[in-house]
């Protein structure tokens, strides 16, 4: 191992201050394992740190080490840590705040009540976006390392896996055998959505705007229905149990509060703002007491949550999940990472070239 690693680094509140930076390599102590980065995804989160618009440095530092979908291989674990060298991991996000509000102090810091959570590579803790890196043995989830370079899938999975885990608190209030999903959005989120809704024996259908390529291709070759088109026809045609929806658009979470459909469960992922739109909220709020509608946001997961993925990844076909990650770009000219392309699902860096 050398004495010095590179890494990502954003400058928060600065838009356009991404760079590649030398650090010297990460110690770890005690309970810490070190890390060598394979692989970092890049999401809406990424952009958003890059745009300026949201992120946080450590304390006494200007600039923050990004990257939170991380795929490393273990160099050195605590002895009696249930890891070893050469495992594949992924490390989790989020931590308690230091208080911890009760939420954190029983591990459910995915809902943590006073906002003082801290997270890796956005919130007050270096991420994952280097060479090497150290993390807590209490949390990093082992990956299947057949899955290769698909294991940096962990953390969007881990989302998804906390949406479902939502959806049957919900349904559960009362009898809930669910036939019928849709999932609102062919990104990676809304194809892992989909992926879990399958191995649930569901009828699963996606909708985006997109008319062809890639991503119609993967929902066939996942055994689900791809719809375009008016979202309100679609939702009258399946009339489905469960709506999964990742995008935030107005229109579309306008659209699925009002459908009428007896005790639907409506899990709410997408983050956007801008949409102007009018919704009758009494008329909405009628339907859905009528109904028994159950709405919940959900963002972020807890450990339990990140340990659901790594099985629900390990279960998956291999190859149709290797086909999310359309690019993966060196580290040594990451930026490109950050230029759209249109068939763009889920981009990589590798961050050993």
């Amino acid at each position: 191992m050398t004495d010095t690693i590179r890494a990502i680094t954003v400058e928060p509140g600065q838009a356009d201050s991404l760079s590649v930076e030398e650090f010297n390599a990460p110690v770890p102590g005690d309970d810490e394992l070190l890390v060598r980065g394979l692989a970092l995804g890049v999401c809406g989160t990424d952009h958003d740190l890059n745009s300026g618009g949201y992120g946080w440095a450590p304390d006494g530092h200007k600039r923050l080490i990004i990257g939170h979908e991380s795929l490393g291989e273990v160099v050195s674990a605590p002895e009696g840590s249930g890891f070893e060298a050469g495992d594949h991991v992924v490390g989790v996000v989020r931590r308690p705040d230091p208080e911890p509000c009760g939420a954190c102090a029983r591990g459910e810091f995915d809902m943590c009540r006073n906002g003082k959570y801290r997270e890796r590579g956005i919130k007050e803790i270096d991420g994952f976006g280097a060479e090497q890196w150290v993390v807590h043995k209490d949390f990093v989830v082992k990956v299947d390392d057949a899955l290769g370079v698909a294991g940096a899938l962990l953390e969007p999975t881990s989302v998804v896996a906390k949406a479902w885990d939502q959806v049957d608190r919900l349904g559960n209030r009362a009898w809930f055998e669910p036939s019928s999903v849709v999932v609102t959005g062919a990104g990676p989120v809304g194809l892992l959505a989909a992926l879990i809704g399958k191995q649930r024996g569901l009828d699963v259908h996606v909708v985006d705007r997109v008319t062809e390529g890639v991503k119609p291709t993967l929902v066939a070759e996942l055994g689900a229905e791809y719809h375009t088109g008016e979202f309100r026809d679609i939702l009258d045609s399946v009339d489905p149990d469960i709506v999964i929806e990742t995008t935030g658009a107005g229109p579309l979470v306008g659209a699925a509060l009002t459908h009428e459909h007896p005790y639907p469960v409506i899990c709410l992922l997408g983050i956007r703002e801008g949409d102007k739109m009018e919704v009758d909220i009494a008329a909405a709020g009628k339907r859905m007491v009528l109904n028994n509608t159950a709405v919940v946001g959900s963002v972020n997961a807890n450990v339990d949550h990140w340990r659901t993925a790594a099985e629900v990844l390990g279960k998956a076909d291999h190859d149709w999940l290797s086909s999310l990650i359309t690019r993966t770009v060196p580290l040594s000219r990451f930026a490109e990472a950050f230029e759209h392309q249109d068939d763009d699902i889920k981009v990589l860096i590798d961050l050993q070239s």
